[in-house]
């Protein structure tokens, strides 16, 4: 019998046009203060409050920054971040070999900063619907570095063969010390190393709700989803989902643009396998 589930959001959750379905919204209302529905992304906490609320989930906790982040109200349970010596080197590694070419934002709970309100700063507001502080990268730097912290996320993003030049040179360099996640071809992803989504699903089911994974489903479709479909008892792919995913999924569902977790969903509640 599954207790609680979670799910990623762009590519999983969205539709083709990043946005929710009636379909998709009126299904995980029929959770609702039965079964948790918790929100799993990359993204800021700021850019899934509006999900959850359009979803009927608002207040419930949210995993952000892959696991960097997880947050149960205004209570942080966990927090990890890219230590500021590294993102010292990034801007600079950014300055020398890119001629600063590449848009680097700086996260860190709900601060979003960017280099300059170009296409990649204004593609990003349209997609989550939170508007970024201008500010330059080096300024970023010296602020936090007042302030002492790191980094949630770093996303770089510019053209297909700077950004391949730029996760080509990361990995050789970084490794060891962060997650180096290349989105789509134009994106590049950088989280502390120790992180990963199953980091955060595991202290919500644990820490919150006193479930073991083996009573937990997740959704998902990219490379930063594999732990956490491995991680649980029902781990389910849409249909678009890479195929290293698909591999590990115990099960596959609709693609994201046909509302595959809802159709999943209304499947589970009709089968009676969830705690209804």
């Amino acid at each position: 019998m599954y207790k609680i589930i979670f799910s990623d959001i762009d590519g999983t959750l969205l539709s083709g046009s990043r946005t929710l379905t009636q379909n998709t919204i009126h299904e995980v209302k029929q959770l609702k203060d039965k079964i948790p529905f918790i929100l799993v992304s990359s993204r800021m906490p700021e850019q899934m409050y509006h999900i959850q609320k359009d979803l009927g989930i608002a207040g419930l906790p949210l995993i952000a920054y892959n696991g960097g982040l997880v947050l149960n109200g205004e209570k942080v349970l966990h927090s990890t971040t890219i230590p500021y010596s590294i993102l010292e080197e990034v801007v600079a590694l950014n300055e020398q070999e890119f001629n600063a070419e590449i848009h680097i934002s700086f996260y860190y709970n709900d601060e979003w900063y960017v280099p300059a309100n170009d296409e990649w700063a204004q593609r990003e507001e349209t997609i989550t619907k939170v508007t970024p502080t201008v500010r330059p990268n080096r300024e970023v730097l010296t602020q936090w570095k007042q302030a002492g912290h790191g980094a949630h996320k770093l996303m770089l993003m510019g053209e297909e063969t700077l950004i391949e030049r730029m996760f080509k040179l990361l990995n050789e360099r970084y490794t060891e010390v962060m997650q180096i996640y290349r989105g789509r071809e134009t994106y590049i992803e950088l989280s502390d190393i120790s992180i990963s989504k199953l980091t955060g699903v595991k202290i919500v089911s644990n820490e919150i709700y006193h479930l073991p994974l083996s009573e937990a489903i997740a959704f998902g479709d990219n490379y930063n989803d594999l732990e956490m479909l491995k991680g649980v008892g029902c781990g389910v792919a849409v249909a678009n989902a890479r195929d290293e995913v698909k591999a590990v999924a115990k099960q596959i569902t609709l693609h994201h643009s046909k509302d595959g977790v809802a159709t999943f969903l209304k499947q589970l509640r009709e089968q009676k396998v969830m705690n209804l």
